[in-house]
């Protein structure tokens, strides 16, 4: 078989791309979450319990992130000993443990979320709307492809029902943290304003 040089290169150079945007974001994260006293690792737990509700299930925050219950267990045995989280288990099923937020990660949760928000629309403006929804699309495909390489027998449908849910759920969610949107925003990517559903 043939091997297609073009194809190859134009593969690698969409990984580099991809894992070069994932680390530059991060690093943007990094130091807006650090300025308010957080990890992202922290920040991304608060703002997992915040869209999943008080008190959230550590599995269920797990689970939205994409971890190991035990990579999570550890960030939140952190987080209670910085008093950001408080930790209670399930009178009926002790192997559960519910999560919620103390009033200090309150304080410093809300100005991260509003910073960092405006952070990402101030990245993503010079996109055209249907650009950003043809990127969702692809970025969706390649998360999926890496789901099965990881978990071989995923069920990705029941993934992307839970998705649809999520999604109906988030134009409720972010209106708590309403943020102006960039004149930039506004001008390349038309209809900024309407959330994707």
């Amino acid at each position: 078989m043939k091997r297609d040089l073009a194809a190859e290169q134009l593969d690698m150079r969409l990984w580099r791309q991809l894992y070069q945007s994932y680390t530059l974001l991060k690093q943007c994260e990094d130091s807006i979450y650090e300025k308010h006293g957080l990890t992202t690792e922290q920040y991304a737990v608060l703002v997992t319990i915040s869209y999943l509700g008080e008190p959230a299930r550590i599995s269920d925050i797990a689970g939205w992130l994409e971890r190991s219950t035990n990579s999570i267990s550890m960030i939140v045995d952190r987080m209670v000993k910085a008093g950001l989280v408080r930790r209670a288990r399930d009178k009926r099923d002790r192997r559960v443990v519910y999560v919620s937020r103390t009033s200090k990660a309150e304080s410093l949760f809300k100005p991260a979320t509003v910073e960092s928000f405006a952070r990402i629309r101030n990245v993503l403006s010079t996109i055209a709307q249907k650009d950003k929804l043809t990127l969702l699309d692809l970025l969706g495909e390649v998360k999926y492809q890496t789901l099965r390489c990881v978990s071989p027998g995923v069920d990705i449908q029941r993934i992307k029902r839970d998705e649809l849910k999520q999604t109906a759920n988030m134009k409720k969610w972010l209106s708590q943290f309403r943020v102006p949107s960039t004149r930039k925003a506004r001008h390349r990517g038309g209809e900024n304003e309407k959330t994707r559903s």
